[in-house]
């Protein structure tokens, strides 16, 4: 389950907030709540949410150190693309 935390190093960012699922810091606005971890991969962590603006049921993923590897940024560009 979404557990809420506080900011890393008390910093929060204005209109968002932070969760951690399988031990991974999720930091999303505050118009979505999260609800569970849905799944996990090679790339980074899926978790569904809640818009609570629009009531829609959406999943937000979590990708770790994208910009470290060329060939990762460019699989993660073309996934976003797709899913556009």
């Amino acid at each position: 389950m979404a557990m809420m935390v506080d900011p890393p190093n008390g910093m929060g960012n204005h209109g968002k907030h932070y969760f951690t699922m399988w031990q991974t810091l999720f930091e999303i606005d505050t118009k979505y709540v999260p609800i569970k971890p849905i799944g996990r991969g090679a790339y980074g962590i899926v978790c569904s949410s809640i818009n609570r603006e629009t009531n829609e049921k959406v999943a937000i993923k979590k990708i770790n150190n994208v910009f470290d590897n060329r060939v990762d940024a460019l699989r993660t560009l073309r996934e976003l693309k797709l899913l556009r």
